[in-house]
């Protein structure tokens, strides 16, 4: 077996078509491939007059590899685009968002004219503040309404926002406020986090000491906790509400940056993702309208991300905004006041289009299918997926229990570093196959390569490039245009390499494999950890599994397997055993006997994020018996432990 692809081990037959009667209305229909395979430039230009310009652009794309400019000297607002057009189309009376705080009954309905004035104030207290256009600003907030305000704010007068998730350290906060040279931090007292106060502004006050650029600190009043007061703090109320509640935005370039994400590097320091305006805005409205299906006038769409993260800027605030959309923005976590809060909210407002990530539907799997089964979840028509590959048995759940059998599924692949979706099916469209993205969307060019950086062709495993340019791609890593060139076009010359392996099928359907340092070298065979995974999930016992690769003096590496479980299985060492041995059986039937664990662990739970991503590096740990690393970021640091304790009692394959 080479070493120069992946093993492309497991398969999937199973397809589901588009409904019926979503097909006959849908706003995308196949011939919008070919559209877009003839003239590519053309299919984006003609998406961008989707939007509002100032300005035309002179020239579509301007390409000097590894960097681009979109629609060069167009200008446009991007906030304006978002909320005053909707207004002036007599549309300011549709509600934004239906905002939900974690506490049982803290509601909030917001129109577009609402909204507009209230980033109208915001945007006036900004400049008030001394944020200019070309300034950044570091926004650290929960999510409430607040959040997409300063994000609109800073878009309308030209500042380029820093969205830091509010689960991260006060450390965190000074590499990316020091990073970005940001001159305004935007926080609150706290937010709700299962039911009890979370304080926010202790992490700042601890950031800021150390950061001279930040001139004010701009809180929120959220939950009403004490707060240390310092020189540079002022509340939000005392400086926006006063502002007047109209406000003239200017138009600015369509490469004006709108935004700063920060996503971990390799070397410890983070990297400043850069994503500008018209290319970015273009790309987000017109996947969020296609691959929905969003019918602005009659949906109800709710991404259950959190701004913090690249999904809550791209479909949680610009994309469904530009769209005139009606959105979810929900406060708190999964199982505030009870593990049926989603369905509960889902059955309120009548949710048409949900947009979560497989962690999620793994955890409600796993919680059972009387919790959403007692609720009315009849409004949903389109289900979607995002922030890793779902396994088959997930997407089958989430079809059948959450979309009662009815519901296409969009399994959506794309990048912090991408903007916008890449891969996808349509739903009106795509025949979809269980756990698979599918294939690129319109006007996107994907290439899986093997090591040599040789395409594949139509069927094998490989890395998945991008070799053209997109429309909301990143314009490059903050200051560092070296870091951008090494980390992302240095591998395969001419592609943008996305750190993912993939595979095409026989039917030259493309599956995502997860990222391939998570690839683990069994005796030779380059295999996946998320086809491992998915195996595992696919047992009838199992909620989760995580899979990791470990030193093993025979093959190289062996897997070793972290999994929960539906029911329960006995405590005593023999049952274990036997399930375990089970689950060997199981993978090695599904894909193969060369990817049968060599361990198998059953833990109550993994070790998580706050944002609900499974730890796999402190896996990694455990399982080559090292010390833990850094634990500050899990959602509950005692799980590891407890995990770490069972592994040393626990016995190998014989």
């Amino acid at each position: 077996m080479s070493e120069t692809s992946l093993s492309a081990l497991s398969s999937e037959s199973r397809r589901f078509e588009p409904p019926a009667d979503l097909a006959a209305t849908a706003n995308v229909t196949a011939e919008v491939y070919e559209r877009a395979a003839v003239d590519r430039l053309g299919f984006w230009a003609e998406q961008a007059h989707r939007l509002r310009w100032d300005r035309p652009w002179d020239e579509v794309l301007d390409w000097q590899p590894p960097f681009a400019k979109w629609f060069v000297g167009g200008q446009l607002n991007a906030s304006v685009n978002c909320l005053d057009r909707h207004v002036a189309a007599g549309l300011g009376d549709r509600v934004a968002y239906h905002w939900v705080g974690e506490p049982e009954g803290d509601r909030r309905d917001i129109t577009y004219a609402e909204l507009l004035a209230e980033v109208s104030k915001a945007a006036h207290a900004l400049t008030e503040l001394g944020v200019e256009a070309g300034d950044r600003v570091c926004i650290y907030l929960p999510m409430i309404p607040e959040a997409a305000i300063a994000m609109l704010a800073c878009a309308r007068i030209g500042a380029a926002h820093s969205v830091v998730f509010g689960g991260f350290s006060a450390q965190a906060l000074v590499d990316r406020i020091t990073d970005a040279d940001a001159k305004l931090v935007i926080t609150a007292d706290g937010g709700y986090r299962r039911g009890a106060p979370s304080a926010l502004k202790p992490a700042v006050d601890e950031a800021v000491a150390q950061c001279p650029s930040v001139r004010n600190v701009l809180v929120v009043r959220r939950t009403g906790q004490e707060v240390t007061w310092g020189e540079r703090d002022l509340w939000w109320h005392d400086v926006v509400d006063r502002q007047p509640d109209t406000h003239q935005a200017q138009a600015f370039d369509s490469e004006q940056p709108l935004f700063l994400l920060y996503t971990s590097g390799t070397t410890g320091r983070p990297k400043g993702i850069l994503h500008t305006t018209g290319g970015f805005l273009t790309q987000v409205a017109w996947t969020h309208w296609a691959v929905f299906d969003l019918k602005p006038e009659s949906d109800v769409y709710w991404c259950t991300a959190d701004v913090g993260w690249v999904t809550g800027h791209s479909y949680a605030v610009y994309g469904p905004l530009a769209n005139g959309a009606t959105s979810v923005l929900y406060e708190g976590t999964p199982d505030a006041g009870g593990k049926d809060r989603w369905w509960s909210i889902v059955e309120e407002f009548a949710v048409t289009l949900l947009y979560t990530a497989p962690t999620a539907i793994r955890t409600f799997m796993k919680w059972g299918d009387e919790l959403p089964n007692s609720h009315d979840l009849s409004s949903l028509r389109v289900l979607g997926s995002v922030g890793e590959p779902i396994n088959p048995e997930a997407w089958i759940w989430y079809r059948d229990v959450i979309g009662g059998g009815r519901c296409p599924i969009v399994d959506t692949w794309w990048q912090t570093e991408t903007g916008a979706m890449m891969i996808s099916p349509l739903p009106g469209v795509t025949s979809s196959k269980p756990g698979s993205a599918m294939g690129p969307l319109p006007g996107i060019s994907v290439d899986v390569v093997d090591n040599d950086g040789t395409s594949v062709g139509e069927l094998g495993g490989g890395y998945l490039t991008l070799d053209e340019p997109w429309p909301a791609m990143l314009r490059g890593i903050w200051n560092d245009d070296e870091r951008f060139r090494e980390t992302y076009w240095s591998k395969f010359a001419g592609r943008y390499f996305a750190g993912d392996g993939a595979k095409w099928d026989d039917d030259h359907v493309l599956w995502l494999l997860g990222r391939v340092d998570d690839v683990m070298n069994v005796s030779g065979h380059r295999i996946s950890t998320t086809e491992v995974e998915s195996a595992l999930v696919s047992h009838p016992m199992v909620a989760e599994a995580a899979v990791v690769g470990a030193t093993d003096a025979t093959t190289g590496q062996a897997i070793v397997a972290f999994v929960t479980v539906k029911g329960s299985v006995a405590d005593d060492v023999s049952a274990g055993e036997a399930f375990a041995k089970e689950l060997r059986d199981h993978v090695a039937k599904e894909i193969g006997p060369i990817a049968k664990p060599r361990q198998i662990l059953i833990t109550p739970e993994l070790p998580k994020t706050r944002s609900g991503k499974i730890m796999r590096r402190l896996l990694r740990d455990v399982a080559e018996h090292r010390e833990l690393g850094d634990v500050t970021t899990l959602a509950d640091p005692t799980v590891v432990n407890a995990i770490n304790a069972k592994m040393g009692s626990s016995s190998s394959e014989d």
